[in-house]
This record gives structure tokens, C-alpha cells and sequence, in this order.
């Protein structure tokens, strides 16, 4: 049960905005898709956590930040730093573990950042970030900066204590912070109805005494809306906004997950019936926003940037030996 109260109709929505979500979420798609070709082939070490399916609330809420704004996510989190800016030809390096990587090939794929266009870093630690963003808007506060961070999470999350005590501490501040919570319905193998004893994540800002909202996650727009609503709130100093997007993984939970805690009629019936990239393509089709000539550039045009990473990264040198102990802190 999906609860909100946001009725739009596409025309009345910004057409380049509508079209530039539509090709972030490709993007990271393709993006996705040739990473999982490129770890089955042994080229990606480590682990590997795909976001397919989950692309329109990447592309969704951060189409409702400015470049200042900053960003936290998780080890599901290429999706975030694709849409946020952070060149795609820098990531695929940093998941081949090369020196031309964006962390220069030491952060691999749980661990990208990106502080030039705001992305303050995936976190390989549950719930990891919302700590980290409580201290980035706590500095915009305190500095007048205004900037609005805006920090990522999965359903999971939502039980850990860094989860409670960020919410009450952003709360009690005041803080410019948006906890954005990616429900896709699963916690690794287990399903969320297990883990909690409410219908909705959301309902959960009522004991910080803040706004939350559960919307539909397989809808760009809808993800777009509720975060404007809530990034507008926290630049006029009203505080933070809790937001649950429902939405699924379709692949595992990661690469060696072999998803036998679900069905897989499940998995096909959101696959077949609530895939974002579909819905939004269609909306703008029978609209007359775009047509399919239109699309299919689009898609070609994902498809060689995509193309372009793989060999920039494939093509470019491990790192040396000299340089093992820079850019290492702790």
C-alpha cells in the first residue's frame, strides 16, 4: 500500500526534465548491466550490488538537487553516483581496481566518492551514512551554506541504531537533512514484513516529530515531486523529511545471492508490470513528449558512453606499488 498525495499530469511538467530523468535511468541501467557481464567475467573483484530496477529513485530524487547539494549512499550505490554527476568512465575504472579509477581504484564499488559534484561516498556498512549526513548538514547549518544533503538507505537500515539516533538528532537540530529510504522489499533474504511490524517505514518519523512519506519508488516523477517537497523544506530551515520509496531489486542482493528466499513469479511481476523506465518512456510517448525515433537515440547513445567506460577502463594501468599507502587515512 503506497500512500501519497501526488497526482501529476506530464504536461505539465518541465519536458527537458522529464527527458533527463529518463536518461539517467538508462544510463544506469547500461551502466549495471555491462558491470554484471564484466564480474561474471572475473574482471570485478569483490562483491558486487546491483541497483537494476531501482533506477527512477536515483533519477528521481536527485533531478530535485542543485550541483551544491550533497549526497550519501550505500554499497547499492552506482545508480546515486551516476545521476549526481560523477563520470561513468572514472566509476568503471574504480570497479576494474584501476589507478584511473575516481577513488583511484582503492574504493571498488562500495566505496565511490566523488566531493566535486557532491557525492560524499558509498558506505559498505549498514545504515553507514546517516551518521556521515547528519554531520554534513549540521555543517551547512552551522555555516550558513546551504546546501541540502540528502543520504540513502535501504529498508534494512531502518533497524539499525545509527537509523533512530540520526533521525532524532537531525529532529532535535533542525538539521537540512533528507533520510531517503530505498524499500525494495528485502533486507539481503529476508522480507521486510519480518523485520518491522508496521505497513510503512515512514510511519516511523512520527517519534522524531517529522514529516514522512511513503511514495512509489517505480515512478520518477512521483519520486521527483516528494523530494522537491522535501528539499524546499529543509533549505527554508524547517528541517528533515523522512521518505520510504517502495520499489524492488531485480537482480540479488548480491552477485552470489541466488534469491531462493523469493519467487520467481514475484520477481516477474515486477519486472513485467512496474519497471520505471517503461512507465515513464510510455508516459512521455502517448503524451507526445518524445517519440520513438527519439528513444532509440537515447539508447544508442547510452549505449556507446557505456561501451566508452568499459574500454577507458579495460585499456587503462593497475595501480603501481609506489603509490599503495596514498590517499589512505585510516
Amino acid at each position: 500500500m503506497v500512500k501519497n498525495d501526488y497526482s501529476y499530469e506530464i504536461e505539465e511538467l518541465d519536458e527537458q526534465l522529464l527527458k533527463d530523468m529518463l536518461y539517467q535511468m538508462m544510463l544506469i541501467r547500461r551502466f549495471e548491466q555491462s558491470v554484471e557481464q564484466l564480474y561474471a567475467q572475473g574482471k570485478i573483484s569483490g562483491s558486487m550490488h546491483l541497483c537494476i530496477g531501482q533506477e527512477p529513485s536515483a533519477a528521481g530524487s536527485i533531478a530535485a538537487l542543485e550541483n551544491k547539494d550533497k549526497i550519501l549512499t550505500t554499497h547499492r550505490g552506482h545508480g546515486h553516483s551516476i545521476a549526481k554527476g560523477t563520470d561513468i568512465n572514472g566509476m568503471m575504472a574504480e570497479l576494474l581496481g584501476k589507478e584511473t579509477g575516481i577513488c583511484k581504484g582503492k574504493g571498488g564499488s562500495m566505496h565511490i566518492a566523488d566531493i566535486d559534484v557532491g557525492n560524499l561516498g558509498a558506505n559498505g556498512i549498514v545504515g553507514g551514512g546517516l551518521p556521515i549526513a547528519c554531520g554534513a548538514a549540521y555543517t551547512a547549518k552551522m555555516k550558513s551554506l546551504d546546501y541540502v544533503t540528502v543520504c540513502y538507505f535501504g529498508d534494512g537500515a531502518t533497524n539499525e541504531g545509527t537509523f533512530h539516533e540520526s533521525l532524532n538528532l537531525a529532529s532535535i537540530w533542525d538539521l537540512p537533512v533528507i533520510f531517503f529510504c530505498e524499500n525494495n522489499q528485502y533486507g539481503m533474504s529476508g522480507a521486510i514484513e519480518d523485520m518491522i511490524n508496521i505497513e510503512n517505514i515512514s510511519d516511523r518519523s512520527k517519534a522524531y516529530g517529522i514529516p514522512g512519506e511513503t511514495i512509489d519508488g517505480t515512478d520518477a516523477v512521483e519520486v521527483y515531486l516528494a523530494t522537491a517537497k522535501a528539499v524546499e523544506r529543509a533549505r527554508r530551515g524547517e528541517g528533515p523529511t523522512l521518505i520510504e520509496a517502495k520499489t524492488y531489486r531485480w537482480k540479488g542482493h548480491s552477485r552470489s545471492d541466488a534469491r531462493k528466499y523469493r519467487t520467481r513469479e514475484e520477481e516477474n511481476y515486477w519486472i513485467e508490470n512496474r519497471d520505471g523506465i517503461e512507465k515513464l518512456k510510455n508516459q512521455l510517448m502517448e503524451n507526445g513528449v518524445m517519440k520513438e525515433a527519439e528513444f532509440e537515440k537515447i539508447q544508442d547513445e547510452v549505449d556507446q558512453r557505456v561501451k566508452q567506460a568499459v574500454k577507458f577502463a579495460e585499456d587503462s594501468p593497475e595501480p603501481s606499488v609506489d603509490s599503495i599507502w596514498d590517499n589512505i587515512f585510516a
